[in-house]
């Protein structure tokens, strides 16, 4: 399982609903400050008091992950479950069906329908999407993990391809990744992690984090070995 962690994904918040930047950019879209998500490259002005800003308001870094991991053959070969957690404390599942908007603007108003309805499509008895609050600890339990393993560029060093050969020797294995552009996981998060370990001695981009880690998974199951034999 891939765990997309305090992503900056969040309907812009009361105190902020009279700034003008949050008011032009909602009028523009024709709806109200309370059903517009926060973004950053909207909401600069509007967000410099906020407490965390620098984890906030960029709902892209989680787009351009969930398209990289929904895409892999991983995900085709419905090997791979993906939750999204977010800064507010809302756990968001994906269904392996779900074909998101490549177009940001589209999952913009994707994510916004989600976050106001609990499910998109609304009315469906199998979403695509679903959202739920609850805690950070409570929802792994929910998700019922053998192992919890966090990415974390200060953890303790792993070749990637090592780090794939421990995923698949776990029966339900649990990788968290931060979907948020800057500062470090909260308290919680890191206290429910089994290992904290870094697959490179720089920070890297959440995508490129996603990507390398769900190859080193496909190579060490040989994936694309067992697709070629079946075809």
């Amino acid at each position: 399982m891939l765990v997309l962690a305090e992503a900056g994904i969040e309907l812009v918040p009361q105190k902020l609903w009279r700034h003008p930047a949050v008011r032009s950019s909602a009028a523009r879209r024709g709806k109200k400050p309370s059903e517009i998500l926060l973004d950053v490259s909207l909401h600069h002005h509007a967000m410099l008091g906020l407490r965390d800003r620098e984890k906030r308001g960029r709902p892209d870094i989680t787009h351009v992950c969930l398209l990289v991991a929904l895409s892999s053959m991983l995900n085709r070969v419905g090997l791979l479950d993906v939750h999204v957690y977010t800064y507010r404390g809302v756990w968001i599942g994906v269904s392996r069906e779900t074909r998101l908007p490549r177009n940001y603007n589209r999952f913009v108003g994707l994510v916004e329908q989600l976050l106001l309805r609990g499910k998109v499509p609304p009315d469906s008895d199998r979403p695509l999407l679903w959202a739920r609050r609850s805690s950070f600890k409570e929802g792994l339990r929910k998700i019922s993990g053998s192992r919890v393993v966090l990415l974390d560029e200060k953890g303790t060093a792993i070749h990637p391809r090592n780090l794939g050969r421990v995923l698949t020797g776990e029966k339900r294995p649990v990788v968290v990744v931060g979907a948020f552009q800057r500062g470090d996981f909260s308290r919680e998060i890191k206290e429910s992690a089994n290992d904290i370990v870094s697959i490179a001695p720089f920070p890297l981009d959440a995508w490129a984090v996603v990507a390398r880690v769900i190859a080193s998974v496909e190579d060490e199951l040989n994936v694309y070995g067992k697709i070629l034999n079946k075809e």
